[in-house]
């Protein structure tokens, strides 16, 4: 089963968003996966969440989607320039994207 959250070989790369009342927020840029299977990955964002936050998301790659949960593992990098490692885990089954 391919991971639709980062496959190196997929034609696009993955957009994560975070889910409020169900209604999606832009808030990460998807700079990569640092493991195999896409289970940890690095994001910039405006927002500094806390470490062991975790957060309802939504990963959209190649026109399908799932739901999921990211815990924030760690902050790396200079104030300016923050980079975020989640831990996606409970991932749905993908879905095609509507419209």
């Amino acid at each position: 089963m391919t991971n639709p959250a980062t496959t190196a070989s997929e034609a696009s790369p993955p957009r994560l968003f975070v889910l409020d009342d169900d209604k999606p927020h832009d808030v990460f840029d998807v700079l990569g996966a640092i493991d195999g299977n896409g289970a940890i990955v690095r994001v910039r964002s405006p927002f500094l969440f806390e470490i062991g936050e975790e957060l309802s998301i939504r990963i959209e790659q190649d026109g399908v989607s799932s739901d999921a949960i990211a815990r924030v593992r760690a902050h790396i990098g200079p104030n300016d320039s923050r980079i975020t490692e989640l831990e996606i885990s409970e991932r749905t089954e993908p879905r095609a994207i509507e419209g």
